[in-house]
């Protein structure tokens, strides 16, 4: 998918309730998977251990909600390309929820709408976005997350 480049905030202002942009597919696979589980020291066995996953109602591990969630600044940076900022951060989440599992295997991509941008202390701009994490040929979003974006003026 082409990247959405943005020549200055006012042009993002006008994009306020929209969808934006939607990124490339990617495939979590169990590496990735277990890498996360080592990384975060979740090695539940719905995420790792594969034979008594595939005994499960899920039929084989599925990918933690958390990693989907972590991919959020992936997307964000893969499909946006906003004015220079002195810093841009993670602010936060309003909302977050894990609506599908992810199989092992599968692939994902994020749909990204802007849903506000407002003015925060020390002249930085906080933007919400709306991410909707999509799997590949399912009809439930694996996540959908309302996230902030703290960019400080350059």
């Amino acid at each position: 998918m082409p990247t959405v480049t943005f020549q200055n905030l006012e042009q993002l202002r006008e994009r306020v309730g929209q969808e934006i942009a939607v990124s490339d597919w990617i495939t979590l696979t169990q590496e990735r998977i277990d890498r996360f589980a080592d990384a975060t020291d979740d090695h539940q066995w719905i995420h790792v251990d594969r034979e008594r996953a595939a005994r499960s109602a899920f039929r084989g591990t599925i990918a933690h909600g958390f990693l989907t969630l972590s991919l959020l600044p992936h997307f964000l940076n893969e499909t946006l390309r906003l004015p220079d900022a002195k810093m841009s951060v993670n602010y936060g989440l309003n909302k977050v929820r894990f609506t599908a599992p992810v199989r092992a295997g599968r692939r994902i991509r994020a749909r990204i709408a802007l849903l506000n941008m407002e003015e925060a202390p020390g002249g930085a701009m906080d933007l919400h976005w709306k991410v909707t994490i999509e799997i590949e040929g399912s009809d439930k979003p694996a996540c959908i997350a309302e996230t902030i974006s703290r960019r400080y003026a350059d």
